[in-house]
């Protein structure tokens, strides 16, 4: 099978940008024993951003025996219970190095057998080298072992070439758009709650201004932790980057309601109900009680 598949070619972007080779020396190695690629794998990566966690401790977090390993959901929830945001990356090679390059190794899942008779299996790229065509991973119990572009992409495509990377609240992917990293820190947030998200909000708006539903997301979090004049400034900003955006508008217009200000509570919830959706019919109700008690 591998003997079919071609070297993947890097766009000229990537070419210009990363260097020939880069090796992540402080990646901690930890052998991965039977069906243990998993914990094994959330062990270096977890290590590497700051968390002394033992592969033992993991576990029976992640290792599910009827399964004979460990399966994505789990490794995922197991970053997050540390304290860390799981990014999933796109499933190119060109993420894969940049992402190396940036300094944060990638837990890749790979397929080592057939398609029909898959064999699992989880490493961690914590290097690559363009002239040689190689990527260096921690894998099995091969510290950086050395495989090439064309077959490690052949086994990495058996998995739909899935990946991740493991970053404290306020580090971001080198790679993306930011809205697959709103998806992860918004689940983060549901896992450790809002105050421990607010480094990673404050980083998502910092590098996506634009991006309106992390301003939104900000102005929740902010609010949650008792910060409304900050909760004002961020639900004020998502409607700058998006007028159409209605939840923003509600929010806010609630928001200058509790805080006093009934002119500019009415404007936000005046144009929270001129938005269809399924926000109109709430913000029409409040508008119309604020009303009643204001005039």
């Amino acid at each position: 099978m591998t003997g079919c598949a071609s070297t993947p070619r890097l766009a000229e972007s990537t070419q210009q940008s990363l260097p020939r080779q880069t090796l992540l020396e402080d990646v901690p190695f930890h052998g991965q024993r039977d069906y243990q690629c998993g914990p094994a794998s959330l062990a270096m990566v977890l290590n590497a951003a700051g968390v002394p966690v033992t592969v033992d401790t993991l576990i029976p977090q992640v290792f599910l025996p009827g399964r004979e390993g460990s399966v994505q959901p789990e490794m995922l929830g197991t970053v997050r219970r540390q304290g860390r945001i799981p990014f999933r990356i796109d499933g190119t090679l060109d993420a894969l190095l940049t992402e190396i390059d940036a300094g944060h190794p990638v837990v890749v899942m790979q397929n080592l057998s057939l398609p029909a008779w898959p064999v699992w299996h989880y490493a961690v790229a914590i290097g690559f080298d363009r002239d040689e065509k190689t990527l260096t991973l921690h894998s099995g119990m091969e510290p950086e072992r050395l495989e090439s572009f064309k077959r490690f992409d052949a086994t990495w495509a058996r998995s739909d070439r899935w990946a991740f990377i493991a970053l404290p609240p306020g580090e971001l992917p080198a790679t993306g758009d930011g809205r697959d990293a709103l998806d992860a820190i918004a689940d983060f947030e549901r896992a450790q709650g809002a105050r421990a998200a607010l480094p990673a909000w404050e980083a998502l708006v910092a590098r996506h201004p634009d991006l309106a539903m992390g301003h939104f997301a900000l102005g929740n979090a902010r609010h949650a932790a008792g910060d409304a004049a900050g909760a004002l400034e961020a639900f004020a900003d998502a409607v700058r980057a998006d007028p159409e955006l209605a939840v923003a508008w509600l929010n806010l217009g609630l928001l200058q309601r509790d805080q006093g200000s009934p002119g500019e509570a009415r404007a936000a919830l005046e144009r929270a109900a001129a938005l269809p959706g399924p926000w109109q019919e709430q913000a029409r109700e409040v508008l119309a009680d604020l009303t009643r008690r204001t005039g």
